[in-house]
């Protein structure tokens, strides 16, 4: 069920970056940890330069930090690990 929206998008000269927002529900295992179900909600940033018609540079940031505090792989500030 992962959505990914795009919230804001900016193009200048040979370069576009994309505001996006990617959801959904973690159901499989990820970086080793099993599924818990839980719903994700991440921000990202991605910039994309063209070329002669064509995508030819990718650079992209999410908030990893979030995610893995939203799926109890690290404590939110000021909480202990969960085990």
């Amino acid at each position: 069920d992962l959505q990914v929206t795009v919230e804001d998008i900016i193009a200048k000269g040979d370069k576009v970056w994309a505001y996006t927002t990617m959801r959904g529900t973690n159901k499989g295992e990820f970086m080793g940890m099993p599924a818990k179900g839980k719903m994700i909600d991440v921000k990202g940033v991605d910039i994309v330069r063209f070329a002669n018609g064509k995508a030819v540079e990718h650079w992209g940031v999410s908030d990893d930090l979030t995610m893995m505090q939203q799926l109890d792989m690290i404590p939110m500030p000021g909480q202990e690990m969960k085990k």
